[in-house]
C-alpha cells in the first residue's frame, strides 16, 4: 500500500481522450455517451479546454420547472453543448499524486479529473476506476 503513496497521475491516466465543442449539440453528445460509456467529456475551443460536461448536465435539463412542468425532448436536445457544460473545472498535472485525486474525488463527488501539462493543454483524463486500479495494483507491496 505504501507504493501506491508515490503514484502519480502519468501513470494511470487514459491519454487519448475525446473531446467536444461548445456549439455540438445535445442529441449528438448523448450519442456518444451512449456509444462510449463515458459519464463526461472535456469541452474544448480552439485547442483550449474551456470546461467539462457531463452525463448530469444533460439530466438537468429535464428538471421540471414551474414555467415548464414538462420539457420538450427535442428543443431540449438541440442545445449547445456550451449552454450546459461547466465551465470552472477541476484538473491536475501528469505530476499530481494519486493520493490529491483520490481526496478531490471524494471531496467533489467527482468521477474523473481533466489532466492538463504546464501550457495548460489537455493530455489526459484520470478516472475512478484508474485509482481503484492503482490501488489494486500496489496492494501487494
Amino acid at each position: 500500500m505504501y507504493k501506491f503513496l508515490e503514484q502519480t497521475v502519468e501513470g494511470y491516466m487514459t491519454r487519448n481522450v475525446s473531446t467536444v465543442q461548445r456549439d455540438q449539440n445535445l442529441l449528438a453528445l448523448s450519442e456518444m455517451f451512449e456509444q462510449d460509456d463515458f459519464n463526461s467529456y472535456p469541452v474544448e475551443d480552439d485547442g483550449q479546454v474551456v470546461g467539462i460536461v457531463t452525463k448530469f448536465d444533460i439530466l438537468k435539463c429535464f428538471a421540471f420547472t414551474p414555467s415548464q412542468m414538462l420539457p420538450r425532448y427535442h428543443d431540449l436536445m438541440s442545445r449547445k453543448v456550451g449552454d450546459v457544460m461547466t465551465p470552472e473545472f477541476i484538473y491536475v498535472s501528469p505530476e499530481t499524486r494519486l493520493t490529491r485525486v483520490l481526496q478531490i474525488m471524494v471531496e467533489h463527488r467527482i468521477r474523473s479529473i481533466i489532466v492538463l501539462d504546464s501550457s495548460q493543454k489537455l493530455v489526459g483524463i484520470v478516472a475512478r476506476q484508474d485509482v481503484i486500479v492503482a490501488l489494486k495494483a500496489t496492494a501487494n507491496d
